[in-house]
């Protein structure tokens, strides 16, 4: 294949390999993370969106076509927004997962480590933007 003299060679992921093994684990681990109680699925999602960028072009245009992930990654993606649903939902999952932690943790410290480090995470989510509102409303 050749090009133009002056127009950029394709860009050369290194590692592509490992790109798209990351893309396809992750959006595996994703969709358990639908059924599975405690395993997340949206850091899932967005991570296999970040490394199908880099090694699946294809994946990467199906995610972002994808009718319930995809306005999710475009937000992300463009505004490092997460929706208020999203935060609700992501805080009350943490909250349920607390309450089942102190219920059934061997110790004390043990749950309120996993609180701890779930707040942080709440936290940090909360301090996202929100994306912006459609044209019109």
């Amino acid at each position: 294949m050749t090009t133009a003299p002056d127009s950029p060679p394709p860009p050369k992921v290194r590692f592509r390999w490992a790109w798209w093994l990351l893309a396809y684990t992750s959006l595996m681990l994703g969709v358990i993370g639908i059924v599975v109680p405690g395993l997340p699925t949206v850091p899932f999602v967005l991570l296999s969106a970040f490394a199908a960028a880099r090694g699946s072009r294809k994946l990467h245009e199906r995610l972002l076509a994808h009718p319930r992930f995809g306005p999710m990654i475009r937000d992300w993606q463009a505004h490092g927004a997460v929706s208020r649903r999203a935060k609700r939902l992501a805080v009350s999952m943490m909250a349920a997962c607390a309450v089942i932690m102190f219920l059934t943790a061997p110790r004390w410290w043990m749950a309120a480590t996993g609180t701890a480090i779930m707040t942080i995470v709440a936290i940090w989510l909360w301090r996202r933007p929100e994306p912006p509102a459609p044209p019109g409303i």
